[in-house]
């Protein structure tokens, strides 16, 4: 017998093109989706503030934004859900083209904001289409590629994120804070323009409007893909045996698919709440340094300069922070397939999140030089991001095909619901209790020993075929 010719077939061995092309569209949907969420993070410093009174009190703007990142996580809580049981139901590809359609046309719709309401409650319809369309993406990857490349594939599925925020980085440097339009919108002052919005705000503006171009994608998908072999088939039992329904939520909670699905929500409510409470907040402390530097020199110096660009100068620094944070946790992302594949599921989450806690407190409250903080931005991003590929690797694997969406769905969008509470607890911890950005990031971190806790329990699945 021979045992080595398995372990040495390299796992992208035999892959069709057609696999490649489900891979590459499903992941072209996730960067578009991870674009259209972290663009309100591109611009969450000059949206919120153009849309509220100028004699707002103090933190109210810090609230507003928690409000807004609240509101998107419970709309992508409700999106995924519905639309994962609604593609176990009607197909992934139908459910996908749907998904796209909606973070697309509401992303764009935002730029017409009026209030700072109006911006928290299109964030909530853009999170509806943002959680299904991963939920559905994430199944169909899963369940188009053989066991040995699932891996591999879900964390190069899901590490594509990256791509969509490095194109809400390129948004925010290039757009919202680009000078040359900046000017051009100051010279709108007294235009038409100026009897619909305030002309300041158009950079912002610019870049969510420019959210409308994913819904292109859709025509790729509709051109392009079929429903994968194991949903037809699990269809076509359905039809055979009622006792096999597709996407029936309440089965998540009963035998043995209860206890998976409580430490599928938990494992996603720890590394969301991080997310939106912690790792997005990594830019900031690369601007707090730049700021305190800027403060000592002027402090040595014999005279006060202020620089007329220094607000410009900042978001710059701003997106460099982000772009540093994002490439480490692109990393990560991309990492967590291989070491999963090598050490398990388990032992992999593990890792990231014990990392996630260590970096993000030496993150926040230890690190005040520019240059400290550029060497641990990408170290920080790898470790307190990782684990999101694991949600996309481990969570089909928890359910059989008949209820893979919406396992996969309920889990990281009931996740959302968890996590959304928790952002406006930060939001109120820097308005009404006295706690700084940094210190809210790093109580919040603490989170990550909830995800230690919970994987004491949790299935080791490397190695296994999907569950019909």
């Amino acid at each position: 017998m021979n045992h080595s010719q398995p372990s040495a077939e390299k796992w992208y061995d035999g892959i069709t093109r057609y696999q490649w092309l489900v891979l590459l569209i499903a992941s072209l949907g996730w960067v578009f989706d991870v674009f259209e969420g972290q663009i309100f993070v591109a611009s969450m410093k000059e949206a919120m503030p153009s849309l509220v009174p100028a004699e707002t009190e103090p933190g109210a703007i810090a609230l507003y934004n928690n409000i807004a990142l609240g509101a998107f996580l419970l709309g992508g809580a409700l999106g995924g859900i519905v639309f994962g049981m609604l593609s176990d139901r009607i197909g992934r590809k139908k459910t996908m083209s749907l998904t796209i359609l909606m973070y697309s046309l509401f992303t764009c719709v935002s730029a017409f904001s009026q209030e700072w309401w109006h911006l928290a409650g299109l964030r909530f319809l853009v999170a509806l289409g943002v959680g299904g369309e991963w939920a559905v993406a994430s199944a169909m990857v899963a369940e188009v590629f053989p066991r040995r490349a699932r891996a591999h594939v879900g964390g190069i599925f899901h590490a594509s994120s990256v791509l969509g925020t490095y194109l809400a980085v390129a948004a925010g440097a290039f757009i919202i804070g680009n000078t040359a339009i900046q000017q051009w919108a100051v010279d709108q002052q007294g235009t038409w323009i100026s009897q619909f919005v305030d002309p300041l705000s158009l950079p912002w503006r610019i870049g969510f409007a420019i959210g409308v171009f994913p819904s292109l994608l859709i025509i790729w998908i509709r051109a392009s893909l079929v429903e994968p072999e194991s949903w037809q088939a699990a269809r076509q039992r359905a039809a055979e045996d009622k006792t096999l329904a597709m996407g029936t939520i309440t089965e998540l909670f009963g035998g043995k698919l209860l206890s998976r699905t409580l430490i599928g929500v938990t494992l996603a409510a720890v590394g969301l709440a991080t997310f939106w409470g912690a790792h997005i907040y990594g830019k900031n402390v690369l601007v707090q340094a730049v700021e305190r530097r800027a403060a000592e020199q002027q402090a040595s110096a014999s005279e006060t300069v202020v620089s007329e660009d220094h607000a410009a100068d900042l978001k710059q620094w701003e997106m460099l922070g982000m772009f540093l944070v994002t490439t480490g946790g692109g990393l990560g992302l991309l990492s967590f397939g291989p070491i999963s594949e090598r050490i398990g599921r388990r032992a992999a989450f593990n890792f990231f999140h014990l990392g996630g806690l260590v970096s993000s407190l030496v993150m926040f409250q230890f690190l005040k030089d520019v240059p400290a903080v550029l060497i641990a931005a990408p170290i920080f991003g790898f470790l307190s991001l990782g684990m999101h590929a694991g949600y996309a690797i481990y969570f089909p694997e928890l359910y059989p095909t008949r209820l893979r969406g919406t396992g996969t769905g309920f889990c990281f969008n009931a996740g959302r619901i968890l996590a959304a509470p928790i952002l406006f607890i930060s939001g109120w911890m820097q308005k009404d209790w006295g706690y700084t950005l940094n210190d809210s990031a790093s109580l919040l971190s603490l989170l990550f020993l909830v995800g230690l806790v919970a994987l004491i329990a949790a299935p080791e699945t490397r190695g296994q075929e999907l569950p019909e």
